[in-house]
């Protein structure tokens, strides 16, 4: 989902919503010519022999997450988080292989050895981190919104309809945890709605399927503006967490990539491209290791 929609008919706004139409000429998605990173050596040492002989880095993806990942028209990986893999391979001296996949099967990607990185917008967590081990390159809370005109709190929707994309920290975790507490309290639960990407749960709140969506801040935000005056924010950002690169545990890629991340932070290059995709706002100083169990 890429257009921008300016108070188009509501059956005209969910086929390009569902169709995941795309407009490269939306700020962010043109960079002109490719971007030069240069090879930063401290980083290279640090790669395991297999990586560092094979010239490649695979990264697994699930580009259905505007803008962190998503897909052209001509249907190729997308969006600022792709960006930040292709300069992390381009700081390594790799050449990006993008794998796309559903999100819940990329980590099991990693921990099978079918892919280097997994670089979807994972939230960094304790109980993730039982399985593998996260660079921690951004922060991001939870944002809700509602369709234009209906005010809703998030503190407050037992017995609403909530969309979410299927596995994300949202449907597992954020608003179960909601629903649970209306229950105790005696209220209503919340009814989850499920879908496999995030523009299908944009769409159910545009149409009015849902009372409201949940998912990363820069990703809701994102979705608000791309759909015109559809849609507005619900609340404020909260539960914010540190995103992360997975790499398998112990494999020693983590500090490789740690390094390549911080020499992009250093040189300017972590910062232009967050910059030009207007999710600056959640950018680090100091890129880490398992945030969520050392914080």
């Amino acid at each position: 989902m890429r257009a921008r929609f300016t108070v188009p008919a509501l059956a005209t706004v969910a086929v390009m919503l569902l169709a995941g139409c795309v407009d490269n000429s939306t700020p962010g998605t043109d960079t002109g010519s490719p971007r030069e990173v240069t090879v930063d050596e401290a980083a290279v040492a640090l790669l395991p022999e297999d990586v560092a002989n094979s010239g490649t880095l695979l990264v697994g993806t699930d580009p259905t997450y505007a803008p962190n990942e998503f897909k052209d028209e001509a249907g190729a990986p997308i969006g600022w988080g792709i960006e930040l893999a292709e300069a992390i391979a381009a700081k390594l001296g790799l050449e990006p292989e993008f794998q796309v996949s559903k999100f819940d099967n990329i980590i099991p990607s990693v921990t099978g050895g079918k892919v280097n990185i997994g670089m979807s917008s994972f939230t960094d967590t304790v109980e993730r981190q039982e399985q593998v081990d996260f660079v921690n390159y951004y922060t991001a809370g939870i944002q809700w919104a509602s369709a234009a005109g209906n005010d809703i709190d998030p503190d407050d929707a037992c017995g609403l309809k909530v969309a979410v994309q299927a596995t994300t920290y949202e449907d597992t975790t954020e608003v179960p945890a909601k629903s649970e507490a209306c229950v105790a309290d005696g209220k209503p639960a919340i009814e989850k709605i499920q879908f496999d990407t995030q523009d299908a749960a944009t769409n159910a709140v545009v149409l009015g399927q849902a009372d409201a969506m949940s998912a990363d801040s820069p990703v809701t935000l994102y979705a608000i503006a791309q759909t015109g005056d559809q849609l507005q924010l619900a609340g404020d950002t909260f539960d914010v967490a540190p995103y992360g690169v997975a790499v398998g545990k112990d494999s020693g890629l983590a500090e490789a990539i740690q390094a390549a991340l911080q020499a992009m932070v250093d040189d300017g290059t972590y910062g232009d491209i967050l910059d030009e995709w207007g999710v600056t706002d959640g950018a680090i100083d100091e890129i880490t290791i398992n945030a969520a169990a050392n914080g």
